[in-house]
């Protein structure tokens, strides 16, 4: 394993954190995706893949995700809940809603690296899961979200939707990335992936997108 770190192509994201933490400090989402561009590269993208910037948490907020849980409404840019990584929250956060409500839907947390790349541009590591059910905490009790085990379907999926949007560059895979390859998240969730890390080089805009608008008042990552 170190033999292998001493090899890779990007030392600064592999000899650091793999999993995030809640704020209680316990093991959250393990992660599972990076990325090389500036912050506008990486939220054009996003939006240009059909993802949505998550709301902040509010007493309004939460009760509007209350609302389309229990009464099926849409609520396509819903708030996630807080992950850490390098001693802060995450900087950024997307979602892609499923159904008519916001029980089920595909979610992701970015930080940013504090390292640059060998092009100079910054690195963003990623947490991507998704949301298959509304629940009980197993570990607090509290109401939460569950998410599906299968994680590596989730990091694919991403990157299929940064690719139809042609807004992918090129792709390089750490192996062995997460080791042991499967676990449990702040709520108790268990997860497995097959370990590989994907380093994503975003690709420059060729012009407007005409993907889903950001709210100017929403602050992604709250």
């Amino acid at each position: 394993m170190v033999w292998k770190i001493f090899d890779s192509r990007h030392k600064a994201i592999t000899t650091g954190p793999r999993i995030t933490t809640t704020s209680a400090g316990i093991h959250g989402d393990p992660l599972n995706l990076s990325f090389i561009g500036d912050e506008n590269d990486l939220v054009s993208a996003m939006l240009a893949g059909g993802w949505y910037p998550a709301d902040p948490i509010t007493l309004k907020s939460s009760l509007r995700i209350a609302e389309s849980t229990i009464f099926h409404r849409p609520y396509t840019d819903a708030p996630v809940s807080s992950l850490f990584l390098f001693g802060r929250k995450e900087d950024l956060a997307f979602e892609k809603p499923v159904g008519n409500d916001a029980r089920q839907r595909h979610h992701v947390r970015f930080w940013k690296v504090a390292a640059q790349s060998d092009s100079g541009k910054p690195y963003w590591l990623g947490a991507v899961t998704f949301d298959r059910s509304v629940g009980l905490s197993h570990t607090t009790g509290q109401i939460t979200h569950h998410i599906a085990p299968d994680v590596d379907t989730e990091r694919d999926g991403l990157i299929a939707d940064l690719r139809r949007a042609n807004r992918v560059s090129t792709v390089d895979w750490e192996e062995n990335f997460q080791d042991p390859p499967e676990g449990r998240n702040g709520g108790g969730d268990p997860w497995k992936t097959d370990g590989r890390l994907p380093v994503i080089t975003l690709a420059t805009p060729a012009g407007p997108s005409s993907s889903p608008t950001a709210n100017p008042s929403t602050n992604p990552g709250q």
